[in-house]
């Protein structure tokens, strides 16, 4: 067995001489205590070589989940350029089910998780979504929910949370009401702004010669042409009560919260470790 020297301290180990769980006290201080290794190393009384050597010879503990069927969120969050993770998750059993490192969101990735997941015996019986059409084309034979936070975001990227206009003001309070109405309310509200305001965002602009144009308020359009697009998706919720489907991404967007600010407490971390901290948060 090969064993190391620090040139620091002079101390000798060998990276499997110290039990797994001894090595389990330090992996906790620093992930979930969100100490640096300067920290570890006066607590420990190791230098930081040492502490860095004992941190990649942890070995991760298992967390299985039963194979069964799940509704399940799904998001990317992403790290850095570049450098992202896909991960499904049950609001129902607090869990994460998958997850993987990616480069790039694509319908691909979501397409390769599903099969891993399904291979593994478990069954997506619903999906809540952020709203990607390419993605939600993964997931066209099950129930399907965009997630309504994401929707109002769109909104707010749109109008701006301070509209200026009268029409804009209201399809942002439209907007802001998806959670507390119907499918069926909310499809007529929206059909009576329309009405109400069609001729206001037909206007145009023309340049200088007369002759080009552009849309007046294409801001505003493409706001309306969004909730239009995608109100099949945004109630999927209240269709199948029997799921008991979250109408958000919520609980999964707050994990991501979690995790980056655990990561952000270690600076320069390798990719390896980098990925084995946010396995040991991503696990539980």
């Amino acid at each position: 067995m090969q064993r190391y020297r620090c040139q620091k301290c002079g101390l000798q180990f060998q990276n499997k001489e110290r039990p797994n769980k001894e090595r389990r006290k330090l992996w906790q201080q620093y992930v979930w205590g969100k100490q640096t290794l300067k920290q570890l190393s006066a607590t420990f009384k190791k230098c930081i070589p040492v502490i860095q050597k004992e941190l990649d010879a942890y070995v991760l503990e298992k967390n299985e989940i039963t194979s069964q069927a799940l509704v399940l969120l799904a998001d990317v969050t992403f790290f850095g350029r570049g450098y992202g993770i896909l991960v499904f998750r049950s609001q129902l059993l607090k869990q994460n089910v998958y997850w993987k490192e990616i480069t790039q969101e694509t319908p691909a990735v979501y397409r390769e998780a599903r099969k891993e997941l399904e291979d593994q015996g478990f069954t997506i019986a619903g999906i809540v979504l952020d709203g990607k059409r390419g993605v939600r084309e993964v997931f066209s034979d099950i129930p399907v929910q965009m997630c309504q936070f994401h929707q109002t975001a769109i909104l707010k990227r749109y109008l701006t949370s301070r509209p200026k206009t009268k029409a804009g003001q209201e399809l942002r309070a439209i907007g802001l009401a998806l959670t507390i109405l119907t499918e069926k309310d909310f499809e007529i509200v929206l059909k009576e702004w329309h009405e109400r305001w069609k001729d206001f965002i037909k206007e145009k602009t023309f340049a200088a010669d007369g002759k080009h144009w552009n849309y007046t308020h294409r801001r505003m359009r493409s706001a309306y042409r969004s909730l239009k697009t995608n109100m099949p998706f945004l109630f999927t919720h209240q269709k199948y009560p029997e799921l008991k489907m979250p109408n958000t991404t919520n609980s999964i967007d707050g994990f991501f919260g979690k995790t980056k600010t655990l990561l952000q407490v270690h600076r320069g971390l390798t990719q390896e470790r980098r990925y084995k901290i946010i396995q040991e948060i991503f696990k539980k």
